[in-house]
């Protein structure tokens, strides 16, 4: 039975110090609010941004049927640099394949469709978001007729952490929430709906008053 969260969870709040390695452990992070930035790639083609949208039926909605990454592209003296683009697309396509979603499009051509989202928002650092997802089709559990789509995002974006979390470290406390067992999903797959369990423990640690969440998993490790 999950333990009852802690009245005087504030009191748990641990601080962190900067580049001490704390942030292996943190599983519920804070990526905080995102300006909107001028395009979307939607299955191909290059959209505006408002006009990226999803049906309210979309399996990926009602489930969580949808599989991602999150890509750093930094700013450097040389230009913009994305970091390792080709593995975190790899492991997109790796994600999907263990949820049995089908690729349309290949590793390489989801390489070169964040390039080209980062040359035409004009964006020089940026949080990158690429996820193959579900559509409509079946409202049942078995989504393997629906449609398939892949998207990607990507907003201006600076220290992970932001800047004064970097001067002066962050405050984090053990969530009451365990991470769900490595049995009962994917851990190798960024599924979408697993995340969940994370928002969970995230949300529990703001309202303690911390800024991000430590999760332990069934063994309590």
């Amino acid at each position: 039975m999950r333990p009852a969260p802690n009245q005087e969870a504030r009191s748990r709040c641990m601080g962190a110090e900067p580049r001490t390695g704390f942030l292996l452990s943190v599983v519920a992070y804070s990526l905080g609010w995102m300006e909107p930035a001028s395009h979307i790639w939607s299955d191909g083609e290059l959209i505006p941004w408002d006009d990226a949208t999803v049906h309210f039926l979309s399996h990926a909605l009602q489930y969580g049927t949808a599989v991602f990454e999150g890509i750093r592209a930094y700013d450097t003296p040389e230009g913009t640099a994305v970091f390792r683009l080709h593995e975190h697309s790899l492991r997109l396509e790796a994600s999907a394949r263990a949820y049995g979603i089908p690729m349309r499009w290949s590793v390489e051509e989801i390489d070169q469709a964040c390039v080209d989202l980062l040359r035409a928002t004009e964006l020089v650092s940026a949080y990158i978001r690429p996820q193959i997802f579900y559509g409509l089709g079946a409202i049942g559990l078995d989504p393997s007729t629906n449609e398939v789509h892949t998207m990607i995002g990507a907003f201006s974006f600076g220290a992970y952490l932001g800047e004064e979390g970097i001067r002066k470290g962050i405050t984090t406390m053990v969530s009451s929430w365990r991470r769900i067992s490595h049995n009962d999903f994917i851990p190798t797959a960024k599924g979408s709906g697993t995340y969940l369990n994370s928002v969970l423990a995230k949300q529990e640690a703001v309202r303690a008053g911390c800024d991000e969440a430590i999760m332990l998993n069934d063994a309590g490790m």
